[in-house]
């Protein structure tokens, strides 16, 4: 039994993702800083040589989960114009860039068993991200002509989907064949600040029968499957839940997420991220009332606090050693409460 005076990173998040006791809260960066953020640490006392995203986790004293994203497209695919603009237009097109997707073999081994090795010798958490099936077909197709093809398009869009989960499928096969990581994202981002861009009825008909293809494989593996949809995520999280996806994150205060609300209607659930990263340039009393404010469901488990998204440029680098103190002070009482809280 692992002992709760000395958990492992690897042990302290199972612990917390499966609502057990747990020594204390996962102290994480989940998404990394923007440039601009280190940018302006770097001119604050953060070591010039500091440029890993992991080395810069250490440095504070939080958790290294150590992340790969295998992109659908190969590197010989176009890029679009601009930001939010497509490469296709109909299933011709589709069939122009086929060639330069979904590549294989995509998990650098030599990588993911160093990572592994790290993992077995409890130094880090693994995880992995795949395109989600709004994202991925969004980004072929550019923001406003995805949304069109939902009607214009179905037969289109169903075989963009297949062939994702197809090639998802494969992916997973060739990264356990190294390692079995602690749990994954699909990028997804279907919600904006109002709720979600699609209707139940189109996640039913174009989302749905895939993700209820490749979610199956990962539970087979003992891999938790969570969603990473920025904005309001209230409506589509029982789409979510239905097809067997475990969480989501990254809650996004600012969007009007509710984490009471969600937690209440989503019992079981995972959930990372939440804290309102707009707080965390106001000092000790703002950052203590948000923390706060999430402590009683970090407490009960199956919740990881973590910036809603990205720490902004506008947090000093003294402001976000202020968050990380704090951050391991309510850590630390929320994992006093779960062991209270714990029958046994």
């Amino acid at each position: 039994m692992t002992s709760l005076d000395s958990m492992t990173p690897c042990e302290r998040f199972r612990a917390c993702m499966s609502f057990q006791p747990f020594d204390r809260l996962p102290m994480v960066e989940w998404a990394g800083w923007w440039n601009q953020t280190i940018d302006r640490w770097h001119t604050e006392g953060l070591p010039a040589s500091l440029t890993d995203r992991y080395d810069i986790c250490r440095h504070f004293g939080l958790e290294v989960y150590r992340q790969d994203w295998f992109r659908p497209r190969g590197p010989g695919c176009p890029a679009p114009r601009a930001h939010g603009a497509g490469i296709l237009a109909d299933e011709a097109g589709y069939e122009a860039i086929r060639p330069h997707l979904f590549p294989l073999p995509a998990v650098d081994r030599p990588r993911w068993e160093a990572w592994a090795a790290e993992r077995q010798r409890g130094e880090c958490v693994l995880w992995f991200s795949l395109d989600g099936f709004f994202w991925f077909a969004r980004s072929l197709l550019g923001i406003e002509p995805h949304l069109y093809a939902f009607y214009d398009q179905p037969a289109l869009m169903h075989r963009i989907n297949a062939d994702l989960a197809e090639h998802s499928l494969r992916v997973i096969d060739e990264l356990c064949s190294v390692c079995t990581p602690d749990f994954m994202t699909f990028g997804e981002d279907l919600s904006y600040n109002h709720g979600p861009m699609l209707s139940e009825d189109c996640f039913d008909e174009f989302l749905a029968p895939y993700y209820q293809r490749v979610i199956p494989e990962l539970h087979r593996r003992g891999i938790l499957a969570i969603v990473d949809s920025d904005g309001d995520v209230a409506i589509p999280a029982h789409w979510f839940e239905r097809v067997g996806l475990d969480g989501i994150l990254p809650l996004e205060r600012q969007a009007g997420v509710d984490m009471d609300q969600l937690r209440h209607r989503h019992p079981r659930m995972r959930f990372i991220g939440h804290f309102d990263k707009m707080v965390m340039h106001r000092g000790e009393a703002a950052l203590r009332a948000e923390f706060e404010r999430l402590l009683p469901v970090a407490s009960r488990g199956g919740y990881i606090v973590s910036c809603d998204h990205q720490t902004p440029p506008g947090v000093s680098y003294t402001d976000y050693q202020l968050y990380v103190r704090l951050f391991r002070e309510y850590a630390e009482e929320a994992g006093r409460r779960s062991r209270a809280q714990s029958p046994g």
